[in-house]
This record gives C-alpha cells, sequence and structure tokens, in this order.
C-alpha cells in the first residue's frame, strides 16, 4: 500500500472540497469518489468536475497529484431510508432529535465502500469530511464512530487503514480559514462558486457564500460559518 496515496470523499460540497485541497497539499496521490444514492440535491455531483479542474489549475503541483475520480451507485440507499435527502419532504427535527435531513447508515456504507477502492487501488488512506462542531447532529459523523469503523474496516480486511477528519474540531468558519491558508482567495473563491451544499439542490440563488435557498439547515451553517470568516477578515 502506497502511504502517500489518499482517496478522498468528494461530494462536491464546501467541506469535502475544502478536505481535498487538504490532501493535495499533503500527499503524492489523491483520487476522488463520490456516490450517487438518490440524493435530493444531485446538483451536488454535478460541481465535482468544475471543481477538480479549477483546484488543479490553481497549483501546479496539486494538479500532478490529482488522480483519477471515482463515481458509485448506492441507488438501495434511498430505497431503504425515509429522509429529507431521499425523499420530496419538508426538512424538519424527528421525534429522537435528529433531523429528518439525517439518512441512517449514509457515512458507515461510503466509507466501507470507500475502503473496498482503496483495497484495490493500494491505497492506505481515506479522507473524509466529518464534523462534530458545527453540524446537524448526524451521529455517524463523531469521532467515536469513525474510530471504530477505521478498527473494524482493518480487522475485515486485513490492512491499516487510516481514516483522515481534519475538519472534526473546526467549525465552519474555520472550515472557510483553513481553505485560504490552503490556498489563499482563488480557492475560496473555487468553494464559492464551484461547490454546493445546499440540501434543496438550489442553485439559482447566488450569495457571497455560493449557491443555495439560503434557508435550509445546510445553507444556514454556511452562512453562518461564511459571516464568522469574513468578520474576523475584517
Amino acid at each position: 500500500m502506497r502511504d502517500d496515496a489518499t482517496l478522498v470523499l468528494f461530494s462536491g460540497g464546501q467541506d469535502s472540497a475544502t478536505c481535498l485541497a487538504w490532501a493535495l497539499d499533503r500527499f503524492g496521490h489523491v483520487e476522488t469518489l463520490g456516490f450517487d444514492y438518490g440524493q435530493r440535491h444531485r446538483v451536488e455531483l454535478d460541481c465535482r468536475d468544475a471543481f477538480r479542474a479549477a483546484i488543479a489549475a490553481l497549483n501546479p503541483d496539486w494538479g500532478a497529484r490529482l488522480g483519477p475520480d471515482h463515481t458509485l451507485r448506492l441507488d438501495a440507499l434511498a430505497e431503504v431510508s425515509d429522509t429529507a435527502l431521499t425523499r420530496d419532504a419538508e426538512i424538519r427535527m424527528g421525534a429522537e432529535g435528529l433531523p429528518n435531513t439525517f439518512v441512517p447508515g449514509r457515512n458507515l456504507l461510503f466509507l466501507t465502500f470507500a475502503a473496498t477502492i482503496a483495497y484495490r487501488r493500494g491505497i492506505k488512506r481515506i479522507v473524509g469530511g466529518m464534523c462534530e462542531t458545527d453540524y446537524s447532529g448526524y451521529p455517524d459523523c463523531r469521532d467515536d464512530t469513525l474510530k471504530a469503523l477505521q478498527v473494524a474496516l482493518n480487522l475485515g480486511m486485513e490492512r491499516r487503514f487510516v481514516i483522515e477528519t481534519p475538519l472534526m474540531w473546526l467549525s465552519k468558519g474555520d472550515t472557510w480559514r483553513l481553505a485560504e491558508d490552503l490556498g489563499g482567495e482563488p480557492l475560496v473563491q473555487a468553494v464559492v462558486e464551484h461547490t454546493h451544499t445546499c440540501y434543496l439542490g438550489d442553485r439559482t440563488h447566488h450569495h457571497p457564500w455560493g449557491f443555495g435557498c439560503g434557508t435550509c439547515p445546510a445553507c444556514e451553517l454556511r452562512a453562518k460559518g461564511w459571516q464568522d470568516f469574513v468578520s474576523e477578515r475584517l
């Protein structure tokens, strides 16, 4: 296995785009992986090629390190889940205290499939944008969950995968700052223009922080993080 090779879970959203830059800044070979699971905001997948092209153009070294992209269909995830991300339903809080945008098992499945591809590709490191600082309370984004899953994958596949989560303890404002630290204003603007995070898949409204409806939980978190980021710049 190549210790300098990395597979980034790249959805096309802000967090995973920042993680892609983080990985390109550190490792010699970086591949990306996206999942088409019937998500309501599938437009995020359409942003992936544009952002990959933009980030490669920003830095020749990054462009040389950027390897193949992979996309997997996981239609079964939408079939077995009943959530506001896989159904045309109003976004609201559920009885268990979790928003109905939570897709049970999503990150567990994503990382298991990622490890399967990494196994075949001889890649040791898997990078994900999970975070438990500014997030919606999803239990599969917690550090303990991912550490436990890393142990299970290593035991089940007899490999020493490392799951990297560079955003785990960062706020959304910190994530914008990380993008600026990695690639300056050009990378920040690439994230604004070429990523998508809105749960409703709205790319008709443009804000200083990017495209989105402006009212769903994902947009609200992104907008608040942007405000924290620009306020510190002043």
